[in-house]
């Protein structure tokens, strides 16, 4: 059975800066590409960074790029997104996700349909 767990979520201010971490078991995030959701209330989920299998080639959203960071760790099977600068309206629950292998490994996945794996989700909530 495939699961993502994240974690590092919270409350912070304006300006300030989280690491979120997306821990895989049942299968190595190394065998697709792996991406960053996000869904604020009232809004559709939306990538936010994602990273191709290959090559780590990378898409970021343009709300958040120059700020989110995504990398990846495969001896510890372990996604990671850095956010930093951080603004009101980065505030929502955010996902890890894993695409779906059937992709070209030089693509860095950044719709919704093309994942097959998602976390739980973390609360990310940055005040005024």
């Amino acid at each position: 059975q495939v699961q993502l767990v994240e974690s590092g979520g919270g409350l912070v201010q304006a300006g300030g800066s989280l690491r979120l971490s997306c821990a895989a078991s049942g299968r190595t995030i190394s065998s697709g590409g792996v991406g960053w959701f996000r869904q604020a209330p009232g809004k559709e989920r939306e990538c936010v960074a994602a990273i191709a299998r290959l090559l780590g080639s990378t898409y970021y959203a343009d709300s958040v790029k120059g700020r989110f960071t995504i990398s990846r760790d495969y001896a510890k099977n372990t996604l990671y997104l850095q956010m930093n600068s951080l603004k009101p309206e980065d505030t929502a629950v955010y996902y890890c996700a894993l695409a779906r292998t059937s992709l070209s490994g030089y693509y860095a996945p950044r719709l919704s349909g093309e994942y097959d794996t998602w976390g739980q989700g973390t609360q990310v909530t940055v005040s005024s």
